[in-house]
């Protein structure tokens, strides 16, 4: 029908706005949450617990313009209260436990997801913003939109 009225489809994300090559999202974020370079999927992205590389010492792809920020902590707590809220409240209707006990067991565990958790996430991030040419994987500098 659009094509009737002399309309163009429109395509919105992957490679059709940029015409640069797609890039393999669900790929990168894997190999992200793995700790590995999103591009090659062998070099480490991690030199430290949450600081990520330079660049990749295998493929050499530039990695330190990466913008995860917060949003790898805002996705943690998320996953980690759905998991530990959920927990909570199933053994609390199917048991008697003492204030004691429930502290025993949701702030260990609270603390053990979220830690075990924050360097995947963070990874992925950064996996998803290298496969959409975001912040800087674009080869392109990044500039502030101005605002009226």
């Amino acid at each position: 029908m659009p094509k009737e009225f002399g309309m163009e489809q429109q395509v919105f994300g992957g490679e059709h706005h940029s015409g640069r090559a797609a890039r393999p999202l669900w790929t990168a974020i894997k190999r992200g949450m793995l700790g590995r370079c999103p591009h090659c999927g062998k070099g480490k992205l991690f030199r430290a617990f949450t600081k990520s590389v330079d660049t990749c010492s295998v493929c050499g792809e530039e990695l330190h313009h990466h913008r995860a920020d917060d949003l790898p902590a805002y996705l943690v707590i998320v996953i980690v209260g759905h998991i530990v809220v959920g927990a909570f409240m199933t053994v609390e209707a199917t048991s008697t436990l003492t204030l004691w006990q429930h502290a025993l067991i949701w702030v260990p565990l609270t603390f053990g997801l979220a830690v075990a958790l924050l360097q995947p996430v963070k990874g992925a991030v950064i996996g998803l913003q290298w496969a959409l040419y975001m912040h800087g994987f674009s080869g392109e500098k990044d500039e502030l939109e101005p605002h009226s």
